[in-house]
């Protein structure tokens, strides 16, 4: 199958869902939201899995959904903690071209509020910046394309990314 979906992935709070669904409509692509997909799956949210399943067992079953998607012409906003699944991540860019939306740990800290409520699936006593650190380096292997939001808004975020994919046309 030809990469012909975008992934965004990326730092929770970095706005891969909003980018995603205004870059969905720009592209005339659907939009997929990888955390409502494992919530539909489950039937429960994040929080509840994390809770219920812990850490290692969230991660589990968020890689087993993401390996599972099979779609055309689409934006996928994946979860922030995907690219600790290698099945997922394997199939992810098998089907699509990965974009890293890079913000800075200070913005990101400004943005999120409680991070157990928002399912970010943390260790005992990790903190935003151990996350950040041990999350970035696997970011960038995994990602085609990287964009520093940290100067863009939506608009200019969603016509930087267009700019870039021009390079894996066929």
């Amino acid at each position: 199958m030809a990469k012909t979906n975008v992934v965004l992935i990326g730092m929770p709070g970095a706005g891969k869902s909003t980018v995603g669904v205004v870059l969905a409509k720009k592209l005339g692509y659907r939009f997929i939201d990888s955390d409502i997909l494992i919530q539909e799956k489950e039937g429960r949210k994040l929080s509840e899995i994390i809770r219920d399943e812990g850490t290692d067992g969230f991660l589990a079953i968020e890689d087993r959904v993401n390996s599972e998607i099979r779609t055309d012409r689409c934006v996928v906003a994946t979860g922030g903690s995907a690219v600790y699944g290698e099945a997922a991540m394997r199939n992810l860019k098998s089907i699509g071209v990965a974009v890293y939306l890079w913000e800075s740990c200070e913005n990101l800290q400004k943005r999120l509020g409680n991070l157990k409520d928002r399912g970010v699936a943390l260790k005992d006593g990790q903190t935003l910046e151990d996350l950040y650190r041990e999350r970035c380096p696997l970011y960038e292997k995994y990602a085609d394309i990287t964009i520093r939001e940290t100067s863009f808004d939506i608009a200019d975020t969603v016509n930087e990314i267009c700019a870039q994919l021009e390079q894996f046309a066929e």
